[in-house]
């Protein structure tokens, strides 16, 4: 066996390693920080603030007496109160009433429900904090389209254009161009053109009028490849231009959608421009379950690339409300999305294939990580996001768990015995392995 071969396989998995590390390290991190520090303005003392499992690599001790340290299994982490007899902040009843009273309220188990309460709720909090933050400062730095629609930078096509940067578009193909923010005025548009390779734009450069020949507005370009997807298996790049399909020219990314849907499912033999340099490429589209924006799913054939205008559009940066409601609509998108798919999925409406597993995650995370640092930055938020509301299942183990116990405590005056407490935590971490299970049992199997 040639090792020198191996090298770069090796080097694909250590960059998949790490970034599958670095994203659960910081969505981790920030859970329990969000714990620890409510914990604490509580009055609750935290004993150690772990990040990962297993034998310790670090610790140190601050001065209120917590320990801080990181563990040689980089995969969670947890916060241990006073009190608790694990880390899954279950009481340690008999500790706990050998305390003296200042001392048991520096505990979990003998706070008031009030800061029991907050202390678990911040967790999954502060998982949706980070999602909205980091959404927000993608927003930020990507901006959003001027008005009206100017040429920012051209992007790398097989065909020459007279197009340049800051030309303001005025008419495609005699089409007027409609406001950048109207997305119903684009769909008209692009179906009103006129289907050919070449069109004449009416541009406004520098004061002056003047029209220009370019290409189709919307080419069969790839702006972007989904993780898991055939077109990223296949080799496809950011860049690339797909010019073929089968032997059959084409120039517009309606072209290409139209040939991979009627396909069903069938191999495509495509030719791609590459900066320059033509290939032969063969994928196999994938059936793939995609949310709808009047709720639910509908299956559909995909190859997993995102399509783009044959030029970037010039850009301002948002203003910060701007910004952070763009965040928080994102992440309820991102909770959404993931209550209404794992509805599906139970209902078997759409294949359970769509839960993954650590393997696939950590999949996701080098895919996506190897598409640039903001596109990184973006799914960590969209993993905090589902973390955080995983969080909040009534599962007993799970902070949702826990809640429940206290809304019951709120309740009824009192909470749960002792006895009822570990038969619940047992059914819940049974719970919670079986899903593991089988979301890994998905990783191995699913296509």
């Amino acid at each position: 066996m040639d090792i020198i071969s191996l090298l770069p396989q090796f080097g694909n998995l250590l960059g998949t390693l790490a970034a599958f590390v670095v994203a659960l390290s910081v969505i981790v991190a920030i859970h329990e920080y969000g714990h620890y520090i409510v914990g604490r303005w509580s009055g609750i003392h935290a004993d150690v603030f772990s990040l990962g499992f297993g034998p310790v690599l670090f610790a140190r001790t601050d001065k209120r007496g917590t320990v801080w340290q990181i563990a040689a299994l980089p995969f969670g982490g947890y916060v241990k109160f006073r009190g608790d007899a694990n880390a899954a902040s279950a009481p340690d009843g008999e500790a706990v009433r050998e305390m003296t009273p200042a001392e048991q309220r520096s505990t979990m188990a003998g706070a008031p429900l009030w800061a029991r309460t907050a202390t678990v709720a911040a967790g999954p909090v502060f998982n949706f904090v980070l999602a909205i933050a980091l959404f927000t400062a993608v927003g930020m730095t990507r901006g959003v389209a001027v008005d009206p629609l100017t040429i920012g930078d051209m992007r790398p096509l097989p065909q020459e254009t007279a197009l340049q940067s800051g030309d303001v578009l005025l008419e495609i193909g005699g089409i007027p161009v409609p406001d950048f923010e109207n997305t119903t005025g684009f769909d008209d548009l692009l179906n009103a053109l006129p289907e050919q390779p070449r069109l004449e734009y009416v541009v406004d450069r520098d004061g002056q009028q003047m029209a220009l020949d370019g290409p189709w507005l919307m080419p069969p370009l790839v702006t972007q490849l989904s993780p898991q997807s055939a077109a990223f298996t296949s080799g496809l790049r950011v860049g690339d231009v797909i010019t073929a399909v089968d032997g059959t020219p084409i120039f517009a990314f309606s072209q290409l959608r139209d040939r991979v849907e009627g396909g069903a499912g069938t191999p495509l033999a495509l030719t791609v421009w590459r900066a320059g340099e033509e290939l032969e490429l063969t994928l196999t589209p994938r059936r793939v379950d995609e949310p709808q924006r009047e709720g639910g799913f509908q299956t559909n054939w995909r190859i997993g690339i995102v399509g783009g205008m044959a030029f970037e559009p010039a850009t301002a940066a948002p203003g910060l409300g701007q910004a952070l409601w763009g965040g928080v609509q994102g992440t309820y998108e991102i909770m959404r999305g993931s209550i209404s798919g794992l509805w599906h999925m139970v209902t078997g409406a759409i294949s359970s294939c769509n839960m993954s597993g650590p393997i696939g995650i950590a999949e996701v995370s080098g895919q996506m990580a190897s598409q640039g640092a903001w596109n990184f930055i973006y799914f960590i938020g969209v993993l905090s996001a589902a973390v955080g509301l995983l969080n909040l299942f009534p599962i007993p183990v799970l902070d949702g768990g826990h809640l429940v116990f206290y809304a019951y405590e709120a309740v009824r005056g009192r909470p749960p015995s002792d006895l009822a407490l570990r038969i619940m935590m047992t059914t819940g971490l049974f719970v919670i392995l079986s899903l593991m299970v089988f979301a890994l049992t998905n990783d191995i199997f699913c296509p």
